[in-house]
Formats: structure tokens, C-alpha cells, sequence
């Protein structure tokens, strides 16, 4: 069973790495694909098959290389997303332990209206394991639908359209994806659609992972694996700086195409991944040209969803002009750089005002959440999971990022310099 030599990069490897990113797996990945919150990657035995395969020697810059050169168009297959960050249950099953999934009551229908909404997959992927089916081919058809216990949801763009259908409440929503003005075709992310459900397969977290390489990351070659029945290296990014959260990413590259077929991303307190992404069935065969037509059943409800966007647009930009918000709210802001990026809100205590937060019931409550600590810059309170924690200070500014608490506190007291 060979072992690849331990090449580590750690800088710039290559000077077209950024146009090379930008095509990496191009096709690769549906465009309503329904997605989670961070990059990826490990092989677990469900995935892994039986044995390691027997495969030439790689380096990391030629295994990279391969990545970003594949440019497969075509392909099916089923993906399990498993997410387990640690956030806490809320009452009344609102939390991470509450109704996710298709058997949620009108979680994912779409709010008021009962539409099939694609907004609310985001929340449903946040956390417990859930099954996708994909298929590709080529820019102008894509097609994912998450497989429910009683239910499914169907996004489906080819060319024009774009529809939404949630079998549950038998309702569809229908966009038009917007036109690429250089070439006059259209686009594959159309608007309305969250940006986010594109990161729900190995493509495009490996991508964003891969995005992360640089002096503060340090990349290897792993032993092989079987992934979906096919031959794969394992591509083991590491962050170099101490306060990230992140303890490893393993993305697994199928050694004959480059497609990455696997993510796995392992907190560094330890235990099982926080995010699971991989293929437990893959085809590289064109789909069949009726896997993306669509229809509405008999009976569903269909919404515009070009209509429907115009006018909640119309209606958050009323809100956002009547809104008298906290003068000194400031915006987003981000410090650091690479893995242990902080953002940063001011004003986020809204009207409570200076201290108002740790006083009274507001602070009792926020004292059985998090965790109290105190600084140069004052006090306030921690609220960790698995891979993500966040900071909020008594006077309403909010510090989060994939770093641990020290990292926070020490972002507020130089702030307060």
C-alpha cells in the first residue's frame, strides 16, 4: 500500500493558482444545490469502501493542480451532508435538535404563502444528515433534490428556468435565471436563490478550502482511499495558526479525473467531523436529457418567484428606509487574516444601549447561555460551538469567527486601544 511523501505547501505553488480556482470544477456542481456553512472533508468507513487503493505517487502541488484543471460537465450521483457543530437545542424545538427535515411542520414550506422557498434548506442542513441527489450537465442544467422521510424538495435549473417544487405542500416557485450580459446566456445562479446552496457538495467545499492555502495553511498528501466505489487520493490541509478551531480538512480527489468525491472537516477540540460531505453513488455519464425537465403536478401551488422577489425587494427596501436603527451601529467589519478572520458587528446591542446587555434579565439570560468574560475592553459573554465562537460585550459589539476565546478577547482589547 504506497504512501505519497508528506510534500507540504505552504505559499504561492503556482502563479496562475488564482485563474485556475476560478475554473476549478466548473460544471461540477448544481447550482441549487443546498448548502452548509464552511469547508470540509474526511473519509469515514460508510464512505471509504474496503482497502486502500494502489495508486502512482502525487505531490500536493500536482494533486492541487489536478483539482483545479478537472473540468468535468457531466455527472449524477447521491451525496450525504452530516453536520455536527454543536449548536445548542432552543425551546419549543427550534434549535438544532428541533424539526429539521421534511418532517419539520412548516419548516422549508416557504413561509406565509406555503411556496416552496428554497431559503429555509439552508437552516434544515445546519445540522443532522441529510441526502441529496445531483445530476449535471454543463452550465445550463443542474438538478438536486433533498430526500425527505415523507417528503422531497426539487430544485431544477435548466436554461431559462428555474423551479423550486416541495412535494410536502404540493407548491413550486418559478424564476427566470437571470442573462449573462457578455454572452447572452444565462447565468447559472439565479437570483432569489439563496448563494448558499451551492456549497453542498465536495466540489465547491473543496474549493473554498483550497481558497483558505496560503503562509498560513499548511497542505499534504495522505494515504488513498475508495470513495463511491472509485480510486481517490486525500488532499490534508492544516491551519498553521494556533487559534483556529479547524483542526484538519481531508478532501478526497478521484485519481482519474480530479473531481473531488469527499470533505471532511474535524474541529480541533477533537470527536467526530463538524461537516461530512461526500458521494456514496457517482456517474460521470451524461444524464438522461429529461432529468431536468419539470412540471408542476396537478393541483400545485406556483408562485413567480420573479414577481414574489420584486416585491419583498420593494417591501425590505420601505423597512430599511423607516427604520430609525442605533446611531452608532457600524457595520461589518473583518480583522485578521487567513484561518482565524474575525468578524466584527458594532452596535449589534441595538436599543439596549451602553451595558444594558449584562444588566437585569437580559443578562441572566445571556449568563445561562454563554460564558462571562471580562477584558480590557469590559465584559461580556462567550457563546461557543464545535467550530464557530462568538463574543458579545456588554456595550453591543459582536466578535465571531472559527477562533478560539482568547483570540476573540484579544481582538476586543485591541480594538479598545
Amino acid at each position: 500500500m504506497p504512501r505519497n511523501e508528506p510534500t507540504e505547501v505552504t505559499g504561492e505553488w503556482d502563479g496562475e493558482r488564482s485563474a485556475k480556482r476560478r475554473k476549478a470544477v466548473r460544471y461540477g456542481v448544481p447550482v441549487a444545490v443546498a448548502g452548509v456553512a464552511a469547508a470540509t472533508i474526511g473519509l469515514v468507513p460508510a464512505f471509504a469502501g474496503s482497502g486502500s487503493p494502489d495508486l502512482p505517487k502525487i505531490s500536493a502541488q500536482d494533486l492541487i493542480a489536478k483539482i483545479t484543471k478537472s473540468d468535468v460537465q457531466q455527472l449524477s450521483g447521491t451525496v450525504q451532508v452530516t453536520t455536527d457543530l454543536g449548536l445548542p437545542s432552543l425551546p419549543g424545538g427550534m434549535g438544532a435538535g428541533g424539526a429539521g427535515g421534511f418532517g419539520g411542520a412548516e419548516q422549508g414550506r416557504g413561509g406565509a404563502d406555503g411556496a416552496a422557498s428554497p431559503q429555509s434548506k439552508l437552516t434544515e442542513l445546519a445540522s443532522g444528515t441529510h441526502t441529496l441527489r445531483v445530476a449535471v450537465d454543463g452550465p445550463e442544467k443542474q438538478r438536486v433534490s433533498i430526500v425527505g422521510n415523507s417528503a422531497d424538495y426539487t430544485l431544477v435549473h435548466n436554461g431559462a428556468d428555474v423551479w423550486a417544487y416541495d412535494s410536502g405542500s404540493n407548491s413550486a416557485v418559478h424564476h427566470t435565471a437571470p442573462r449573462d450580459g457578455h454572452r447572452g446566456t444565462h447565468r447559472g445562479a439565479p437570483e432569489g436563490l439563496p448563494k448558499g446552496l451551492q456549497s453542498a457538495t465536495p466540489q465547491e467545499l473543496a474549493k473554498a478550502a483550497l481558497e483558505k492555502a496560503g503562509d498560513t495553511t499548511s497542505v499534504t498528501v495522505g494515504d488513498t482511499a475508495k470513495v463511491a466505489g472509485r480510486d481517490a487520493y486525500q488532499l490534508v490541509i492544516k491551519p498553521k495558526q494556533t487559534a483556529s478551531t479547524v483542526g484538519s480538512i481531508r478532501v478526497a480527489v478521484d485519481a482519474a479525473n480530479g473531481v473531488p468525491l469527499k470533505f471532511t472537516l474535524t474541529p480541533k477540540s477533537g470527536g467526530p467531523a463538524a461537516i461530512d460531505v461526500g458521494y456514496t453513488r457517482v456517474d460521470f455519464a451524461r444524464p438522461a436529457a429529461d432529468t431536468f425537465s419539470f412540471t408542476p403536478p396537478k393541483g400545485a401551488k406556483v408562485v413567480n418567484g420573479d414577481k414574489a422577489g420584486e416585491q419583498a425587494a420593494r417591501q425590505h427596501g420601505k423597512a430599511l428606509k423607516d427604520h430609525k436603527g442605533p446611531k452608532d451601529f457600524g457595520g461589518l467589519d473583518v480583522i485578521g487574516k487567513g484561518w482565524t478572520s474575525i468578524a466584527t458587528v458594532k452596535g449589534a446591542g441595538g436599543h439596549a444601549g451602553k451595558d444594558q446587555l449584562a444588566k437585569g434579565d437580559a443578562g441572566k439570560f445571556l449568563d445561562s447561555l454563554g460564558t462571562k468574560v471580562t477584558g480590557s475592553f469590559g465584559s461580556g459573554h462567550v457563546f461557543s460551538t464545535r467550530l464557530v465562537n462568538a463574543l458579545m460585550t456588554d456595550d453591543g459589539t459582536v466578535y465571531v469567527g472559527a477562533v478560539d476565546k482568547q483570540a476573540l478577547i484579544a481582538a476586543a482589547d485591541a480594538a479598545k486601544k
